[in-house]
């Protein structure tokens, strides 16, 4: 059931980012980010009350938590999407959002299978590949490295995120996950006021954010429920294979070629789900 969940996360964050994106080229992806995220906050907690549980304080704290990465790694990616490329940002989001849960998982004491750790080696190298776009001309020193902050700085905000939420079992239900989008619009708007960027929604564009918000409560929901199910490892390195989803759906869409390295990148990302699922 946990890959069955995190595949359903990976699908989900694909086609917000997806979203997201082509709407961060349009507006600011800071207004973007804020809009999705409120819609995301609202929608969760109308949900929690219906499927109320009882969370403990520690699980608030760690839903808290959770929404400081989630803020941080949401706006950075809109950021770097909108402004840069796609085949940079996108991966090393992805892998940081991979590597950091599993190193923590690992460090706390968690043993997947010899044939699980098989799957997730292959499942790095898909994730970057996946996502890799030829870029054409040469890309400027200063952009690259725009990108490339980006890229790091949303892994590591998303990677935050799926380390908490794999902190909050099943007793609490979704109230922690309210609180987590409560905290990441707090954060998006602190961090957007900080480097001195728009955040209030003014582009009529806009109307299509509450969208990614629904597919970012989509997304995240499996993703909790999926670390509930099974192993923290497990759920970070397949939901971290979200620009599958987002290669496939450019491709479909927008009619967009898969290249060579793309298409390895599915395989291995085939194989790594199947050997995560044997073992």
């Amino acid at each position: 059931m946990v890959v069955v969940l995190a595949l359903a996360s990976a699908l989900a964050y694909g086609l917000s980012d997806f979203a997201g994106g082509l709407l961060s080229k349009k507006a600011s992806p800071w207004a973007v980010a804020v809009v999705a995220q409120a819609t995301a906050m609202v929608l969760t907690f109308l949900v929690a009350i219906g499927w109320w549980r009882d969370p403990m304080a520690a699980d608030w704290a760690w839903g808290a938590v959770s929404g400081i990465g989630g803020g941080a790694g949401a706006a950075f990616l809109y950021r770097g999407l909108g402004a840069g490329s796609m085949s940079v940002v996108a991966p090393v989001s992805a892998v940081g959002a991979a590597l950091l849960p599993a190193a923590v998982a690992a460090a706390t004491g968690e043993r997947p299978s010899a044939l699980t750790w098989v799957g997730v080696g292959c499942a790095l190298p898909a994730i970057w590949l996946v996502s890799w776009v030829s870029d054409g001309p040469d890309v400027p020193r200063r952009a690259r490295a725009a990108e490339l902050t980006d890229g790091l700085l949303a892994g590591l905000g998303f990677g935050l995120l799926f380390t908490a939420l794999g902190q909050v079992p099943e007793s609490a239900g979704l109230g922690p996950l309210g609180m987590s989008y409560g905290v990441a619009v707090l954060v998006t708007l602190v961090l957007a006021v900080l480097v001195g960027a728009e955040w209030v929604p003014r582009d009529r564009v806009l109307v299509r954010a509450p969208v990614i918000g629904v597919l970012g409560t989509a997304a995240t929901a499996f993703f909790l429920l999926a670390t509930q199910a099974g192993l923290l490892t497990v759920a970070a390195v397949l939901s971290s294979l979200y620009p599958a989803s987002t290669v496939l759906l450019a491709a479909v869409v927008l009619h967009e070629r898969i290249g060579r390295a793309q298409g390895v990148g599915l395989v291995l990302a085939l194989l790594a789900v199947t050997l995560v699922a044997a073992g």
